[in-house]
């Protein structure tokens, strides 16, 4: 149950991860030449970089990184 609660606390959590993805890429973006994205490319971007750093924060959480050396 525990498990769950996390993974509901989370959603939340992701749409608003989505949409500031998406007004401050509308800022930075003009620096480098690009243009605004819509709302649902700013939540691929952000289920793609939730899907690569939450196993690295996982491991990095359990510490095996750190324990070779």
């Amino acid at each position: 149950m525990g498990c769950t609660l996390i993974i509901a606390a989370a959603i939340p959590g992701f749409f608003l991860s989505s949409l500031f993805t998406m007004l401050l890429w509308g800022v930075i973006a003009p620096n480098f030449g690009g243009g605004s994205i819509s709302y649902a490319m700013a939540m691929l971007i952000t289920i793609s970089l939730w899907i690569v750093v939450a196993p690295l924060a996982a491991a990095a959480g359990r510490g095996k990184w750190f324990r070779k050396w």
